[in-house]
């Protein structure tokens, strides 16, 4: 079994995702943790996303990721990148990255091995992140769409980060995030969408833990089917 999480940014999708390939026994692939390696080493390489196309497409295409612990920490090569990638600032930039059209299939086609090198090796495998419903995975076994509000997806990031630490002004997280939504979901490449038979599911009144159990029940209903 496929099963691919999509959403908004800050919709809870890595969370949700990870705990529901934990209590299926199913691999876990952060798709959206590719992108964020892929914009740290470009940042780290002094490339940017407006002048230096060409040369992230290359990076792409050749920077070697790679996740263990299934799928909670991701390596480029041998280092372990999983914290920096979780920077606030790091959000804008994946998403700089994530627009540059042809970076996607050296993405995708990762993607697509390692969620079919899930499914032969643990029976199954989730994947989130961008694309994953309509793209990556288009005939995936169960495709659900998170949502949330602005507002909503802002007080958990600050939530996130005050315990990293970390200060960040809510109005302006809130503002950000309304921006890269609306860039997100009118760009011409890959814009992000709801599969048309993925379940919409809204996480604002839900505990994560609710979202889990919903997203577990509608896996263990398709594998009855």
């Amino acid at each position: 079994m496929i099963i691919a999480i999509d959403g908004p940014a800050g919709a809870g999708k890595s969370t949700v995702a990870r705990q529901v390939a934990a209590q299926l026994g199913f691999s876990y692939i952060d798709s959206g943790a590719m992108y964020r390696a892929l914009a740290l080493a470009a940042g780290e390489n002094g490339l940017n996303a407006s002048s230096d196309c060409e040369k992230i497409i290359s990076l792409a295409f050749d920077l070697p990721i790679h996740f263990e612990d299934n799928g909670t920490r991701i390596f480029i090569g041998e280092r372990d990148v999983s914290t920096p990638i979780r920077a606030p600032h790091m959000g804008e930039a994946t998403s700089q990255i994530a627009a540059i059209g042809k970076v996607r299939p050296a993405i995708v086609a990762q993607q697509q091995r390692l969620g079919r090198e899930g499914e032969s090796n643990c029976g199954g495998a989730v994947l989130e992140g961008r694309d994953i419903q309509t793209v990556v995975f288009p005939d995936a076994d169960l495709k659900v769409f998170l949502t949330a509000t602005p507002s909503t997806r802002a007080a958990r990031r600050i939530g996130d980060w005050a315990n990293q630490q970390q200060k960040i002004d809510l109005a302006q997280l809130e503002r950000e995030i309304a921006e890269r939504d609306e860039r997100d979901s009118t760009r011409e490449d890959s814009p992000l969408l709801a599969a048309k038979d993925a379940v919409i599911l809204p996480t604002d009144d839900l505990t994560i833990d609710e979202v889990i159990a919903k997203i577990v029940e509608l896996a263990r209903e398709k594998a009855n089917q």
